[in-house]
Formats: C-alpha cells, sequence, structure tokens
C-alpha cells in the first residue's frame, strides 16, 4: 500500500502560508509610517504636515512647511519620529551631504515620542561604555540658532535641568530642550 504524502504537503503548505502571513503582517505600510510620525508633534504641526519615509520618499504632501519622518533620517531603521520646520530640513540636508550649516534664524524640530540613546558630546560615538555622558531624552524639542553666543549660558550636561546643548564642540550642535524630567544613569 503507498504512503499519502497529503499530510506533509499540507503541512508545509501551511507553514508556507504562515510564513508569508507573517511576513505581510510585519511589514510596515505608509500609512503605518505616517501615524507614528504623527507622535513626533502636535495635531496643528502634523495636520498639514508632509511626510517623508527615513530614505526621502513621499509618503504624503503637506501644505503647512513642516516635514515629519518615522524616525530620524539620518539613521537608517530608526523609529524615532521627528517633526522639522525649514531650517531643520537644512539642517539635515547639510549633515547628510558632508556640507557646513549656517542658520539667521532659530530652527525647531519635534521629537515628543523621545530620542534614541546617544552620547552628549560626540555624535559618532556607538560604545556606551566610552565614559561619556549619554542621554536618552524623553519628549522634547531640538532648536538651531545663528550663534553659539545666543546659547551660551546653558549647560552641556543633559541631567542638570532644562535646556541643554548636545554636541556643542561640533558643527552638529543645537539645543535639546527636555519636555519631561529625567534622571541620570
Amino acid at each position: 500500500m503507498a504512503k499519502s504524502h497529503t499530510p506533509v504537503f499540507k503541512g508545509a503548505l501551511i507553514a508556507s502560508l504562515v510564513s508569508l502571513i507573517a511576513c505581510g503582517a510585519s511589514a510596515e505600510t505608509a500609512a503605518d509610517k505616517i501615524e507614528r510620525a504623527k507622535t513626533a508633534a502636535p495635531a496643528d504641526v502634523t495636520d498639514h504636515a508632509t511626510f517623508l519615509d527615513l530614505d526621502g520618499t513621499v509618503l504624503q504632501q503637506g501644505t503647512n512647511g513642516w516635514v515629519c519622518f518615522p524616525g530620524v533620517p539620518l539613521i537608517p531603521g530608526d523609529t524615532h519620529p521627528m517633526c522639522n520646520d525649514a531650517v531643520w530640513m537644512r539642517w539635515i540636508e547639510a549633515v547628510s551631504s558632508g556640507k557646513p550649516f549656517s542658520t539667521e534664524v532659530i530652527g525647531v524640530s519635534y521629537m515628543l515620542a523621545g530620542d534614541a540613546m546617544v552620547n552628549n558630546a560626540d555624535p559618532a560615538a556607538t560604545d556606551i561604555n566610552d565614559g561619556g555622558i549619554w542621554v536618552q531624552e524623553g519628549p522634547h524639542l531640538m532648536m538651531l540658532f545663528p550663534s553659539k553666543d545666543m546659547v551660551a549660558g546653558l549647560p552641556s550636561d543633559p541631567y542638570e535641568g532644562g535646556p541643554y546643548v548636545m554636541w556643542g564642540d561640533t558643527p552638529l550642535w543645537h539645543v535639546m530642550t527636555p519636555i519631561e524630567g529625567k534622571k541620570a544613569p
């Protein structure tokens, strides 16, 4: 009597379908990315913002000059959403192209869903055990200023309380403005 391979075939087919469904379920849609990006800023910013994917693909065109991302576009795969004004968009473009940045006006970026753990002095640092001051900021605003003189009185220690200068000794310096308190590790 010949053995039937039907149960084995059915099992393999079911396993393949489950795998395909799982892959499809984990694939993030444009709508998912837009929803995450909307958590970066107040609704009066996001309601009419342009939404871009991390690679610059337009997910939804807006009309108010704000640009929101589902993550930090300088970090592939990042999921910490941000919404930027035109000044911050010029900063991101300069950083990604290695060109110098300057501004005559203040720039604002919202990251109300928080940020990744970073070294407050060195944007290129990757080892949390390097002895630097590391911070994972919760909800915050980031601000760019025309001159460091304008922020000379701000600390560079993120745990002093209030706004502080991040990456102060680099061309990427900016001011972090926490919305919630945090404790030093």
